[in-house]
């Protein structure tokens, strides 16, 4: 176990961070991440290799959005809708305004910083593996009240493993 497996507040960040990567030194590891016999969770689809479906979502001219009860209810209710795992949340209220938090869940996160003032929430669902982090986007559409969410999809990792290693 590494000691960043285990922080809370701060405390044991210590992670064991070194130089970036070389390309050859990623394209290795990447190998055995594709291993058919490895449960490693990327996502294959339609013979791409991904870690996972990361969404930007912006809720536009939404209610409540200066509300952290509500604001952690929309988490569980996305995680719950797209069939993730809750780790923990921490959400901090700003003054005179404002929310930003997080979700932090087996297979990533979901993170909002909220400017009510403007009706407006940025949003990001990340999550790998089976979840389904597209239902996430009606979930915030209902919570805060809006038809406006505007979102955009990054496939994180896409292209790291070649499509000829994607079967």
């Amino acid at each position: 176990m590494y000691d960043a497996d285990l922080f809370q507040l701060g405390s044991g960040l210590a992670t064991g961070a070194q130089a970036e990567d070389t390309t050859d030194t990623l394209r290795a590891r990447l190998d055995t991440l594709v291993d058919a016999d490895r449960e490693d969770h990327f996502i294959r689809r339609d013979g791409r290799v991904y870690a996972g479906t990361h969404l930007i979502i912006e809720v536009v001219d939404g209610t409540g959005l200066d509300d952290e009860a509500r604001i952690q209810q929309a988490f569980r209710d996305c995680v719950a809708e797209c069939g993730a795992t809750l780790l923990h949340i921490h959400t901090h209220k700003f003054s005179p305004q404002g929310v930003s938090g997080v979700a932090v869940l087996a297979e990533s996160h979901i993170s909002v910083h909220t400017w009510p003032e403007i009706g407006y929430g940025a949003f990001d669902v990340f999550m790998c593996g089976d979840a389904a982090p597209w239902r996430a986007v009606e979930v915030l559409a209902r919570a805060f009240e809006t038809a406006d969410v505007r979102v955009k999809e990054l496939l994180r990792g896409d292209g790291l493993v070649p499509q000829s290693e994607a079967a």
